[in-house]
């Protein structure tokens, strides 16, 4: 069996034995697990995801590794329907080093929170698995815009630390650019939020989501099925937000991860000079 670069971090022989990702695999990546033999579930580091068949044949499972998760070794175990270890390997999270950034936000910005509402719709949206599979590969980028802002950087509000990751990327993108789905699904949130203004979610199925925030104007409807490429909705600079962007999440069942190990999409020459000057404090 061969794996597809980059994102494909670990595979299956038809004998049914694993091989480790040939590198270690940094924080905030996700690890797409295939076996060419009937298997029900993946387990690692006390997290468990479901395989799926798949249409050109085997099972694939997307196993997240957390912004978080503590550099080191850990064991993946592959799983029948009664949950009996069938097959294991050796995975390495190896520490992604990410930077910090400072956001320099106004009063008002600072004191704005997500109302409860909010919160509980976000959660159930996380939650929520379809069966079904919409994505394929590679998704697209929903603006052409570089990035003003990187995945799990740290961030820092007027100077203070938050205890927040940023947990997506940051794209530019001018007041009423079209904002395109990265792949086809389900549009599960079509609606203005006080904290992520303008959102649309999508679930693309079999545990990948996606998430648009501070939309000038949402172009997508509850429920409805969209393509890879339809507009979802327009540019904008509604709820925590400082200039017109587009934040972009995706979601691994559930958890946030990198979706620069899905796309690429090149940064901003200032947020690259940002960058470096992060990388250079913290040595």
């Amino acid at each position: 069996m061969r794996c597809a670069p980059i994102v494909f971090l670990v595979c299956a022989s038809y004998a049914a034995n694993f091989e480790a990702s040939p590198r270690p695999v940094p924080q905030g990546d996700t690890l797409r697990v295939e076996t060419s033999v009937e298997a029900a579930n993946a387990r690692m580091n006390g997290r468990t995801v479901r395989l799926y068949p798949q249409k050109a044949g085997g099972w694939l499972g997307l196993m997240p590794v957390p912004v978080m998760e503590k550099p080191g070794e850990y064991v993946l175990d592959i799983l029948d329907k009664n949950g009996a270890v069938i097959d294991k390997t050796t995975i390495t999270v190896a520490d992604a080093h990410f930077p910090t950034q400072n956001v320099v936000l106004s009063p008002s910005l600072s004191e704005l929170k997500a109302t409860p509402d909010e919160v509980s719709t976000v959660a159930e949206f996380r939650k929520e698995v379809l069966d079904d599979r919409y994505w394929t590969d590679p998704l697209r980028a929903p603006v052409p815009g570089c990035m003003t802002s990187l995945f799990g950087v740290q961030r820092l509000h007027n100077g203070k630390p938050t205890g927040d990751f940023h947990a997506g990327l940051d794209l530019r993108a001018r007041e009423g650019y079209p904002i395109r789905a990265a792949a086809a699904g389900v549009v599960k949130i079509a609606r203005p939020m006080q904290l992520h203004g303008g959102t649309v979610a999508i679930d693309h199925g079999q545990g990948l989501q996606s998430m648009y925030l501070h939309m000038s104007k949402i172009a997508a409807t509850e429920g409805a099925m969209v393509q890879a490429g339809d507009v979802i909705g327009y540019a904008g600079s509604t709820g925590r937000s400082t200039a017109s962007h587009l934040h972009w999440s995706l979601y691994a069942n559930g958890v946030p991860v990198n979706p620069l190990q899905w796309v690429k999409i090149s940064p901003c020459a200032a947020a690259q000079h940002s960058r470096t000057r992060s990388a250079k404090r913290s040595k």
